[in-house]
């Protein structure tokens, strides 16, 4: 559990940390002309797409909860956070690297949504349980029987009522 939750705070982390591995990667390891366009690109687009995933994942009940992520984000982000790593090196397998980037970005936000949909789906499930379970028991407010409204004291009141005379 404790790996689970450190990891958890790594993806909020990796969103500024992978994009500038990335440009010191191309400054230490040599990009070229076309290499500074390609960060031009690159940097951004990683920026978003990991806020945007990490967002996906902080979002589900069961992670906002217990504060980790499940060990299957961790298998899939934690690869697509080394493919990204990978890619900083600038060397002769880069283009390999982003081939495989994108192709788990891709995995890991789909992953994300569907997994925020049934977390959220068995979450909702549950407190639809909870509310039956209490509405059998009575202790809903209007469930079987009308609510009982409580008297509250308002104040002085002045009323001021108009009267006609009759001819």
């Amino acid at each position: 559990m404790l790996f689970r939750r450190i990891f958890f705070r790594w993806i909020q982390a990796a969103t500024i940390v992978l994009p500038v591995w990335l440009v010191v990667g191309w400054a230490v390891f040599g990009g070229g002309g076309w290499g500074t366009l390609g960060l031009v690109i690159t940097v951004p687009v990683t920026f978003v797409a990991l806020a945007v995933i990490a967002l996906l994942v902080s979002m589900r009940p069961t992670v906002r909860e217990t504060r980790a992520v499940s060990w299957i984000d961790v298998g899939i982000l934690g690869a697509w956070h080394a493919a990204i790593i990978g890619f900083g090196f600038s060397g002769p397998s880069m283009a390999s690297f982003a081939v495989l980037s994108i192709a788990l970005a891709l995995v890991a936000f789909w992953y994300s949504i569907v997994q925020l949909v049934r977390d959220g789906a068995q979450h909702m499930q549950a407190q639809m349980a909870e509310y039956e379970r209490a509405a059998q028991a009575g202790s809903v407010p209007g469930a079987g029987r009308p609510p009982v409204q409580q008297p509250y004291d308002i104040g002085e009141v002045i009323v001021v009522e108009e009267r006609r005379q009759s001819d």
